[in-house]
């Protein structure tokens, strides 16, 4: 199987990758690239930990091939803070006032799943919320706290558009 360089638009950086044809996104991006943040958990696309936005879409890295992401904008959990100063996105900052953060592997993917889904709709309900997060596992919080940090990023930029 011959290898490929491949230029992946990740955090609005262009990376230049060799990668196999059966590379898998999350691989690439923890472990070529380096970016972390992104977990890799089941492996089967059943937890959600390696979520990702691929042109502003929530998706699970470890079911994409890497080769397949090629011209489309990638965006991990590294990405969304300022690129600038480091600032964390207020969504990240929400999950922390709210300690929706326990042991922190399934953060990155709560917080992107979240994102996508207040990108598209920014008013969205209780049930939409709980929709967009069903295919993310939390083994620590019990979700309460994880509802309670979007909905209060939520509030937020309600508030703000008032």
């Amino acid at each position: 199987m011959s290898k490929k360089v491949v230029k992946l638009d990740i955090n609005d950086h262009i990376y230049e990758v060799l990668i196999s044809p059966t590379d898998l996104l999350v691989d690439v991006i923890r472990k070529k690239i380096g970016l972390t943040g992104t977990k890799k958990g089941c492996g089967e696309g059943d937890c959600g930990a390696c979520t990702v936005l691929v042109d502003g879409k929530a998706q699970l890295s470890c079911l994409m091939l890497a080769i397949a992401c090629e011209g489309k904008k990638i965006t991990t959990i590294e990405g969304i803070a300022n690129q600038e100063t480091g600032e964390l996105h207020p969504l990240q900052k929400s999950f922390l006032d709210n300690g929706a953060v326990q042991c922190g592997f399934c953060t990155p993917g709560m917080i992107l799943s979240s994102k996508a889904l207040i990108d598209h709709n920014p008013h969205p309900t209780e049930k939409e919320i709980k929709h967009a997060l069903e295919g993310n596992l939390c083994r620590c919080t019990g979700y309460v706290l994880i509802l309670k940090a979007v909905e209060s990023y939520v509030d937020a930029l309600s508030k703000k558009e008032a």
